[in-house]
């Protein structure tokens, strides 16, 4: 079984555009959408849920007003900040400063305080027109520490080895930071996703020095390439000079857009050069992971 994840340095790049093309060319796959902060490749797959699984963050602590003694051993030890003395002399928590460490449930000398589960948000597994799609979704302001990530890869995974999948295709989160090191470990091939300008080049330097450290191979897309023909041309440049490879470029078409507008992959409905153009990335790809 191979893993394709399709990367970006920043939100916005035509990432979940790409991933929403290989679905519908690809073949024997599973597809999983591991930017749970802001899911959208169900907005162009359409899927319909056959399972839906609660998800818990990581726990908070919470203090029992009916125990606490109001001895205050807990704002002593918390370095955050988050116990926080009441008027009535008993003491609460802060919901957004705890960091779950444990301590001040260690030193309760009443036995108030807990550590009770959270409902941060929740994973799905559905069923598309093209193959099954593990996804999920954040509650408002929950932090997305890689944990929701992780399990979005593990059920895709158990799902492609269930249905005999040699394939699956992860659209990945932006930046460089937990959730995509969670989506990066252990894949095949990573597909950087970059667009013509500095701060393009710039993420897209973050992303391959990543991708090294983690021994895997990253192949480049520009998106939008003929906006900055020189732009381009300097990313390739790059690219050459850091042993990578610019894979393909993808031009301005308005006609990937009237088809992500429509709810459609972009290479479905009206065709033009930039659907051509991902048509081709995904003959190169594909040849690359072999499959």
């Amino acid at each position: 079984m191979k893993q394709l994840l399709i990367l970006s340095g920043k939100g916005g790049t035509g990432k979940t555009t790409v991933a929403g093309a290989f679905a519908a060319l690809a073949s024997d796959k599973v597809l999983a959408d591991c930017d749970v902060d802001a899911a959208d490749l169900h907005l162009i797959l359409a899927p319909e849920r056959v399972e839906t699984h609660d998800f818990s963050a990581l726990p908070k602590a919470k203090i029992d007003p009916v125990l606490c003694s109001g001895g205050g051993m807990c704002a002593e030890v918390c370095r955050f900040g988050g116990a926080q003395r009441e008027a009535e002399g008993k003491y609460r928590i802060d919901q957004f400063v705890c960091e779950g460490c444990r301590v001040c449930v260690s030193v309760c000398p009443s036995g108030a305080i807990s550590l009770p589960d959270r409902l941060a948000g929740q994973w799905f597994i559905s069923t598309t027109r093209f193959g099954s799609l593990v996804h999920a979704r954040l509650k408002p302001g929950e932090e997305n520490s890689g944990k929701l990530v992780a399990q979005v890869r593990k059920a895709a995974t158990e799902l492609a080895e269930k249905e005999g999948k040699n394939l699956i295709i992860i659209d990945g989160p932006p930046g460089i930071g937990c959730p995509v090191i969670a989506s990066l470990t252990g894949v095949d091939l990573v597909l950087a996703v970059t667009e013509p300008t500095v701060a393009g080049q710039h993420d897209l330097e973050r992303l391959l020095k990543l991708s090294r450290h983690f021994n895997i191979d990253l192949q480049v897309v520009i998106n939008k390439w003929d906006l900055a023909p020189g732009a381009s041309d300097a990313i390739e440049r790059y690219a050459d000079r850091e042993g990578t490879t610019v894979i393909g470029r993808i031009p301005f078409d308005a006609g990937l857009v009237e088809a992500t507008a429509a709810g459609l992959p972009s290479v479905e409905g009206r065709r033009g050069p930039g659907a051509e153009a991902i048509v081709s990335l995904w003959e190169k790809v594909s040849h690359r992971l072999g499959v």
